[in-house]
């Protein structure tokens, strides 16, 4: 009988699945978090290379960007490190 609780035991069906809905809905925030920035990033179309436009130093462009796109990185790096806490069980020990 110890041969088959430990062939369950080791079974991969029994297991609980890596990432739970939580840790995909995190994923999909920084998914959308960096592609905002990459869309602030995003430059303006001209017609001309050699006519300069001071529009690429702007703010958005400069600081907002970026920092969209680091947070959607670090936002990644926490779903993937999440873990839910198991929820406690209370045993009652029979009393002696």
């Amino acid at each position: 009988m110890a041969i088959q609780t430990k062939r369950a035991q080791n079974n991969p069906g029994n297991k609980a699945p890596l990432f739970r809905t939580t840790n995909y809905i995190i994923m999909a925030a920084g998914i959308l978090l960096f592609v905002i920035g990459l869309f602030c990033l995003k430059g303006g179309a001209v017609s001309d290379p050699n006519t300069f436009d001071g529009e690429i130093f702007n703010t958005r462009r400069i600081v907002v960007a970026p920092i969209l796109m680091f947070l959607g990185l670090a936002t990644e790096v926490v779903a993937i490190m999440w873990h839910p806490r198991a929820k406690k069980e209370e045993t009652s020990e029979p009393e002696a």
